[in-house]
């Protein structure tokens, strides 16, 4: 019974590192993308840009299915919890689901970056052909007489 109650606390510890950013040291970097977003230029800052949030996305898919595996683990052998096997279920799900909206976040911001980025390069990049002229004919060619 001790080895659950150890357990646990430590799972209620982790959550709580968790949702406290400054803790994990996780607050800064968000600050700096964040700035270095609203600075961001050149086709390279928002290919870099984009980049850090397709890593964010991975790293937040390994702890989803991670989270996933525990809560399949705590709903299957629930008996070894006792009383603590919901709170630890509801938990677990929580993290989870957290988890999954930042996925869904950070690849909708490392898709946005990739947007920015091919807007740029085509602002900064000439025409490779030139445009042809419409097919239909221009008003100004008209006589009044017509």
């Amino acid at each position: 019974m001790k080895a659950s109650h150890v357990f646990a606390t430590l799972s209620l510890f982790g959550l709580s590192a968790f949702l406290n950013p400054a803790a994990t040291g996780g607050e800064p970097d968000d600050i700096h993308i964040l700035q270095a977003a609203r600075n961001a230029t050149t086709q390279s800052d928002h290919e870099a840009i984009a980049k850090y949030y397709e890593d964010a996305a991975q790293v937040m898919q390994l702890k989803m299915r991670e989270k996933k595996q525990l809560l399949k683990h705590y709903q299957d052998k629930s008996y070894l919890y006792g009383r603590e096997a919901q709170d630890l279920q509801s938990h677990t799900e929580a993290l989870a689901h957290r988890y999954e909206k930042a996925v869904e976040n950070n690849e909708k911001e490392a898709y946005l970056h990739h947007q920015m980025a091919l807007d740029v390069e085509e602002t900064i990049l000439p025409p490779s052909a030139p445009q042809k002229l419409s097919a239909v004919p221009s008003h100004h060619n008209l006589s009044i007489a017509e």
